[in-house]
């Protein structure tokens, strides 16, 4: 996927990451985002998890074929796989977002999403971004899968039960100095906690600024 097409939280993340690891990092945003479009498209859950089971087929291949005619295939081939990442953990965020094909305002399944999705995706954007992994990191990642999953939610229920996780997680993720190479995975989860909480737009901004420059 360009990185034209993400969405600007996106953007903004890959433009903080090193120039070296840009397309790597944006095709791993990019296929999750594919995945929350299929799911966000799926009326029918039957379809919604026949197009998952292809996509996670289709990733688990890379680590023994190449890339069919697919962009975004190709480019997680190239930059993702080829840079030691298998396709099969890749394939890891398909099941966590299988999750939200069922209904989900009980904080177990809840749970299994935000770790499936966002614990997975920030673990492996450690790996790309050339850093070690951290407890406080994979909390970020639940934190930021939870306040996107309310952010984008019509369903007062799930708004209710993903913003109240998210709280106690973003303490976790944040009373840290981050080291600079991760810091575009906590703007990431910084940009999806302050989408959900009042407040002024550019004292938000200069927040996110903040903790690009200093970690904190």
């Amino acid at each position: 996927m360009a990185e034209a097409s993400l969405t600007p939280d996106r953007r903004i993340a890959v433009a903080s990451a090193p120039q070296g690891a840009r397309h790597a990092f944006a095709a791993l945003l990019g296929l999750d985002q594919r995945l929350g479009d299929i799911v966000r498209a799926a009326r029918d859950p039957m379809i919604g998890q026949m197009r998952l089971t292809w996509w996670h087929e289709a990733l688990g291949r890379l680590d023994s074929a190449p890339a069919p005619a697919e962009p975004l295939l190709r480019d997680l081939a190239t930059h993702v796989v080829a840079g030691g990442i298998p396709g099969a953990m890749l394939a890891g965020l398909v099941e966590g977002w299988e999750v939200l094909l069922d209904e989900v305002t009980e904080q177990e399944p809840l749970g299994v999403y935000a770790r499936g999705r966002g614990g997975l995706l920030f673990d492996l954007g450690t790996r790309l971004l050339r850093s070690t992994a951290e407890p406080y990191v994979a909390a970020a990642g639940q934190a930021w899968a939870l306040a996107d999953l309310a952010n984008g939610s019509a369903d007062g229920r799930v708004v209710q039960a993903a913003r109240g996780a998210v709280a106690g997680l973003s303490c976790q993720a944040f009373a840290h100095r981050w080291p600079a190479p991760i810091r575009p995975l906590g703007i990431l989860a910084k940009l999806a906690i302050a989408g959900g909480e009042p407040g002024n737009a550019l004292a938000k901004s200069m927040a996110i600024a903040r903790f690009r420059l200093i970690g904190r």
